[in-house]
C-alpha cells in the first residue's frame, strides 16, 4: 500500500495541474461567452463578450450605461449587456419586446428621421420564428447623442443572434433572452 501512495500522489498532482491550466486558459479574453439559461441552468449560447481592447465610440459620446459595452466599430455600433443577457422584458402576444439602439459616426438624427436600419433575429439554440422589428426611428440624448432606434419582439426566450443593417455596414451580435 506504501507503493501506491506515491503514484496516486503523482496522478493527482497531474490531475490538479491540468485543472489549473484549464481555468487559466478559460479566463483569455474572448469574443463569445456561455450564458446562463432560465432557472441558473448553464446554457450553450455564445453571447457577445466586450471585445479585447474595448471599442471607443467617437469623443462626443459619453460611457456605455453601467452593466454595459460598447460593440461594433465607427461605422455601425450598439451598447450590449456585459452578462449578455436580456432579462426582465415585458412580454405580449409578439413575444419580448426590447428597444435596440444603435449608432453611426456622422448620423444626424435631426436630418435623417427614418434611417435606413434593419434588425432581424434568428433563435440559434432551437427552431423559433423569427423576431419581428420595426422600422427604425431616430432619437437623441444629450449623454448618448444621435442614435438610431428599432422596437423588436423577440418570439422565445434563448440564444438569439441580432444583426443591424444600415446601408452597407452590418453589426451581429448573440444575446440570452430569459423572464
Amino acid at each position: 500500500m506504501n507503493r501506491r501512495y506515491p503514484i496516486l500522489l503523482a496522478i493527482f498532482l497531474s490531475l490538479s495541474l491540468a485543472a489549473c491550466a484549464a481555468i487559466r486558459d478559460s479566463n483569455a479574453p474572448v469574443q463569445t461567452g456561455l450564458a446562463t439559461g432560465v432557472g441558473g441552468q448553464p446554457g450553450s449560447c455564445p453571447v457577445t463578450q466586450p471585445p479585447d481592447p474595448p471599442y471607443a465610440p467617437p469623443p462626443s459620446y459619453s460611457s456605455p450605461e453601467e452593466g454595459a459595452f460598447w460593440y461594433g466599430s465607427d461605422a455601425l455600433w450598439t451598447m450590449l449587456p456585459l452578462d449578455g443577457t436580456w432579462r426582465g422584458l415585458p412580454f405580449s402576444d409578439n413575444g419580448y419586446t426590447q428597444k435596440t439602439f444603435w449608432w453611426q459616426q456622422g448620423y444626424d438624427w435631426q436630418a435623417d428621421p427614418q434611417p435606413d436600419l434593419t434588425v432581424t433575429g434568428k433563435r440559434l439554440d432551437a427552431s423559433a420564428p423569427p423576431l419581428l422589428a420595426s422600422g427604425a426611428t431616430n432619437g437623441y440624448n444629450p449623454d448618448l447623442g444621435s442614435f438610431m432606434l428599432v422596437g423588436v419582439d423577440i418570439p422565445t426566450e434563448g440564444c438569439w443572434e441580432i444583426t443591424g443593417q444600415a446601408g452597407d455596414q452590418s453589426l451581429s451580435f448573440i444575446v440570452w433572452v430569459e423572464p
